[in-house]
């Protein structure tokens, strides 16, 4: 099952990935700034596809548990960037959101796409490392959890609340698998809901996002906060079973923002159809089902934790952009992995990816060791 699972999550990313290109060589002609050249993006993400395809080779051939050693180092260079990100002269402010950096020769970067992968791997080595503790308080869950809670404020300051959430979605599943006391984590989990809630209370940009969802067939809430998850509804509903063609959709003409990055999945629907947009959908659940299967393979616990934590940071946005263009979720500007236009999120989730097969490649390897000595015990006990 191991080998299979391995196939089928590199097939479904294949799959994801070429429906992304298929989709931006449809809308990127109707972006905003690229009239010189219609196809300008579709060849951008050319390049940030090779440059992913080339992450993932390399973190597909390495020995994942190199990283077990680094991890301190690599949360610490993580921190460090996402603090750059609040840095006049390095910060890129787009929107009032301070995302990204400005880095030499790779330009503008968005940090907290690396973070969400190195605190994975953090998390995975601590409780690898305090197996023995896990149920402790001090070992068990604070210093985990400061781990974990560090990195997310820095991004959940930075404006980037669906990422913050998705990566405290992910490292709350490393931690629960990883032995910490549920009553720890249900107290948790409650104060991470009560300071969500006050924090959205006090943003009135974001309170406003939470009540156009809850108001989505008010016409003032359609033409103000809640446009553009009404303009997704409409180009869902339009698409139908077999969708209006490629190319013929409407609503990238100028009428659904972002339709090329976070509302990529309904421009999809509207042009592909119902078949298309289920069957990212199921692209998605081919992923995290082969995830998991790779991670309970895995022949150690910072392989298991790993691979745990991988699947839930691919899958957790993913659910979160689906649950946005289909108006369950409050709008959050999270990419839908592998299909939205943008490099750093399609490099570090193929790098993601690449450690997935990393870790079936070594529990391959190990199995393939112990065939003989199984075979050879098998026969001394028939004779």
């Amino acid at each position: 099952m191991g080998r299979r699972a391995a196939i089928i999550l590199c097939i479904s990313v294949a799959v994801l990935v070429a429906t992304g290109l298929i989709m931006l060589a449809s809308t990127s002609a109707w972006v905003h700034g690229v009239d010189d050249d219609p196809y300008l993006l579709v060849k951008r993400q050319g390049v940030f596809t090779g440059m992913g395809l080339l992450a993932a080779l390399v973190t597909g051939c390495i020995d994942y548990r190199i990283l077990r050693r680094i991890w301190m180092p690599l949360l610490i260079a993580g921190c460090v960037l996402l603090v750059l990100c609040y840095v006049p002269g390095v910060q890129v402010v787009v929107k009032g959101e301070s995302r990204w950096i400005w880095a030499p020769v790779i330009g503008r970067f968005q940090p907290s796409e690396g973070a969400k992968l190195v605190v994975i791997i953090a998390l995975a080595a601590w409780f690898a490392q305090y197996q023995a503790e896990s149920k402790s308080f001090l070992r068990g869950f604070l210093l985990p959890g400061l781990l974990l809670g560090i990195p997310v404020a820095l991004i959940f300051f930075e404006k980037d609340m669906g990422t913050a959430v998705a990566l405290g979605g992910a490292g709350f599943l490393v931690m629960f698998t990883g032995g910490t006391r549920v009553t720890l984590l249900s107290l948790a989990t409650v104060v991470g809901i009560l300071g969500l809630y006050k924090a959205v209370e006090g943003d009135p940009y974001r309170r406003m996002k939470f009540e156009a969802l809850l108001n989505l067939d008010d016409p003032e809430v359609q033409r103000k906060a809640g446009y553009q998850q009404y303009r997704a509804k409409l180009a869902l509903a339009s698409g139908g079973l077999l969708g209006a063609g490629l190319g013929n959709g409407a609503e990238k003409h100028g009428y659904l923002p972002e339709a090329h990055t976070d509302f990529i999945f309904p421009v999809a629907g509207e042009e592909l159809g119902l078949l298309c947009t289920l069957g990212i959908v199921f692209c998605f659940v081919l992923i995290s089902t082969s995830g998991i299967s790779i991670a309970l393979h895995a022949t150690d616990r910072f392989g298991k934790l790993l691979g745990l934590g991988l699947t839930a940071v691919i899958t957790l946005p993913a659910l979160m952009n689906i649950g946005v263009a289909t108006s369950v979720l409050p709008n959050t500007g999270l990419p839908l992995p592998f299909v939205s236009y943008g490099g750093t999120n399609l490099v570090f989730t193929l790098a993601a990816v690449g450690l997935l097969v990393s870790l079936h490649r070594r529990a391959h390897y190990a199995e393939c060791a112990e065939m003989p000595v199984i075979k050879e015990k098998q026969l001394a006990l028939k004779i």
